[in-house]
C-alpha cells in the first residue's frame, strides 16, 4: 500500500521553484542577498562620484601631477639625506617645493619680524635684491643663518632649528634669486622704519 503525500505547502517567504528544467535540475527563483546589491549598488555610485571628479570636472591631480608630486617628496628625502650642503644641492633645494613650502613656513615663525613676510626688509636687510652684506652665495646664506650675526643682532638659529630647517629656510630664500645673478656686496646695513 502506497501512500501518496500531498506535498507540503511552502510558506509565504521560500523560494519559488521555477519552471525551467534542465538535465534533471531545477531552479530556484531567488533573490539576490541584501549585503550584495548594496555593494553593487555602493561601487556604481563610488564610480560616478569618481568618474565626474576626476574626469570631467578635473578637481582631483592628475596621474602626473602626483607623479610629481611624490618625485618632489622623493627628491627632497634624497636631499635632506645628503651628508655634505654645499652651493649646487642648496641651489637644487630651492627649486624643490616641499623645501621652499617648510622654508616659508619656518620663515613666516622665525624672520619675518626682522625680515618681513615679504623678506623686504625692516629691522633686518633686504633679502630679495642683489645685494649682500655677509655674502650671497648659498653656503654663505646657510652659514649666515646658522650662525647668526650677533652683532647685528641676529641669532644663531642653527642650534634652535637644526641642520634640515636651517637648509629648507636657505632653499626658500634662494629660491627668490637666481642662480647666475649678480652678488653686491653691501658694506653696512641701515634699518628703515615700516611703512605706516
Amino acid at each position: 500500500m502506497s501512500q501518496t503525500q500531498p506535498p507540503p505547502s511552502s510558506p509565504p517567504h521560500e523560494d519559488q521553484v521555477r519552471d525551467h528544467t534542465f538535465d534533471g535540475i531545477q531552479e530556484y527563483d531567488k533573490r539576490l542577498p541584501n549585503w550584495w546589491l548594496a555593494t553593487f549598488y555602493g561601487a556604481m555610485v563610488f564610480w560616478v562620484g569618481f568618474w565626474f571628479y576626476y574626469e570631467r570636472a578635473h578637481l582631483g591631480p592628475s596621474n602626473a601631477e602626483r607623479l610629481e608630486q611624490q618625485m618632489a617628496v622623493i627628491e627632497a628625502a634624497r636631499l635632506a639625506a645628503a651628508p655634505a650642503l654645499d652651493d649646487a644641492s642648496l641651489w637644487k633645494m630651492s627649486r624643490n617645493a616641499v623645501f621652499i613650502d617648510a622654508g616659508r613656513a619656518t620663515f613666516a615663525s622665525t624672520c619675518a619680524s626682522c625680515h618681513s613676510a615679504k623678506l623686504t626688509g625692516g629691522i633686518g636687510p633686504n633679502l630679495v635684491d642683489q645685494l649682500w652684506i655677509h655674502g650671497g652665495k648659498p653656503s654663505e646664506v646657510y652659514q649666515t643663518i646658522t650662525d647668526g650675526v650677533l652683532v647685528k643682532g641676529m641669532p644663531a638659529w642653527g642650534p634652535v632649528l637644526g641642520t634640515k630647517k636651517v637648509s629648507e629656510l636657505a632653499a626658500f630664500i634662494l629660491s627668490h634669486h637666481q642662480e647666475n645673478e649678480p652678488i653686491e656686496k653691501q658694506e653696512a646695513w641701515i634699518p628703515i622704519a615700516p611703512a605706516s
